[in-house]
């Protein structure tokens, strides 16, 4: 599934083009998109395909097309505080995301099928928070990823405010799936829908075939469900449950609710002091911090490309012992003197292309600044490596 939009050179590229196509709506989202490079999900083997509008699967990695991912966090409609739960969270790419938004008094649940992916999730996890400079820029509601099959989870489970599906629901599983849901909350999820052909071409295709819908459903009420269809999509079925030896279930125990220690609250105070002291500064013209506000990102300056002249090919050609020297005109090559003035004319108007420099981390740079001793300093960045 994908395709929707055109391919981009680098992860803001491909933002600008959701961005373009409707697919990236809000301000939350766009920021959680460009904080988090795509390409950081991927294989090293299969990063040249990262920033294209399609899904990935090698083994039992995958990751859902850009254009998907971006409906289904403007159909979440996140906001900070939130509890989430991603059934079926792969790599983590979407949970990282939506944790960006959630802030540090959010819950974030995953649970994915295969442990190995459930491992490297934990790793790209942890890369992110140890080396990214996005992740001083928000306050990140980290995520917790369990292992197990999505539809046996703990009855005795707290219920959520967003809940995500990334595969297909058959529709004997829905009701499974709403029950999930806080009253309030959202459902977004590939839902199965049954075709029936008609009877002339039941001898080529079954009598039912399934299909899914990308559906946002929001519960209203105890027995209180609104249904939107957001477009069709496809997806690979949920994985039904398998029994153990004893014939009983494997019930998933989610993480409990986690109580924030009084060393973590007031690290989490410390820095959002930081943060607001360089708002000011900047809000005064002081200039220190930097990124415009320092609880997001800007969007990446875009750079005009310069046209290059080409010039004329001299080409010499052999033909036995004789040698004879033509110039032969390049297909590219301009052909009067007028095209040649106007790129002349376009080239001094047009700057050079400047690839920006390295965003500068100013929270890093605050921190280790302050008059604290050095494990203070490396206990307020996380004990970051960058």
């Amino acid at each position: 599934m994908g395709g929707a939009v055109s391919a981009g050179e680098d992860n803001d590229e491909l933002i600008d083009n959701l961005k373009e196509a409707q697919y990236i709506r809000t301000d939350l989202v766009e920021q959680a998109f460009r904080a988090i490079d795509r390409a950081d999900y991927y294989l090293e083997e299969f990063k040249e395909n990262a920033y294209k509008d399609l899904a990935w699967k090698h083994g039992n990695i995958h990751l859902s097309a850009p254009c998907i991912y971006s409906e289904v966090m403007e159909a979440l409609d996140l906001q900070p505080g939130l509890s989430f739960l991603n059934l079926g969270s792969g790599t983590g790419y979407l949970s990282s995301m939506v944790g960006l938004i959630l802030g540090p008094f959010g819950v974030n649940h995953g649970v994915e099928l295969h442990s190995d992916v459930t491992e490297y999730a934990k790793q790209k996890l942890d890369v992110f928070i140890r080396t990214s400079d996005s992740f001083d820029k928000f306050d990140f509601c980290e995520p917790s990823f369990v292992t197990g099959n999505c539809l046996e989870i703990s009855p005795d489970c707290c219920q959520y405010d967003r809940v995500y599906c990334g595969a297909g629901v058959q529709k004997e599983h829905e009701e499974y799936m709403k029950n999930l849901l806080k009253v309030g909350g959202i459902l977004v999820m590939p839902l199965e829908e049954k075709v029936r052909f008609p009877l002339q071409l039941t001898f080529v295709y079954p009598v039912h075939q399934s299909l899914f819908q990308l559906t946002k459903i929001t519960r209203t009420g105890p027995c209180a469900w609104e249904t939107k269809k957001i477009l069709a999509v496809s997806f690979a079925p949920l994985v039904q449950p398998c029994r153990s030896e004893s014939g009983q279930s494997r019930l998933v125990q989610l993480p409990p609710p986690a109580v924030r220690s009084l060393q973590d609250l007031a690290r989490l105070a410390i820095r959002g002091s930081i943060k607001r002291a360089m708002r000011q500064e900047v809000a005064r013209g002081g200039g220190g911090g930097g990124d415009g506000g320092g609880s997001g990102l800007k969007s990446t300056p875009m750079f005009k490309r310069r046209r290059v002249r080409r010039r004329r090919m001299e080409t010499i050609v052999f033909l036995d012992k004789e040698v004879f020297a033509s110039r032969i005109s390049n297909p590219s090559d301009d052909t009067s003197c007028e095209d040649g003035e106007e790129e002349r004319q376009v080239a001094e108007r047009t700057p050079r292309e400047v690839k920006p420099e390295p965003p500068v981390n100013f929270l890093r740079q605050r921190v280790l600044r302050l008059p604290l001793p050095d494990p203070l300093k490396y206990y307020l960045l996380y004990y970051r490596e960058k």
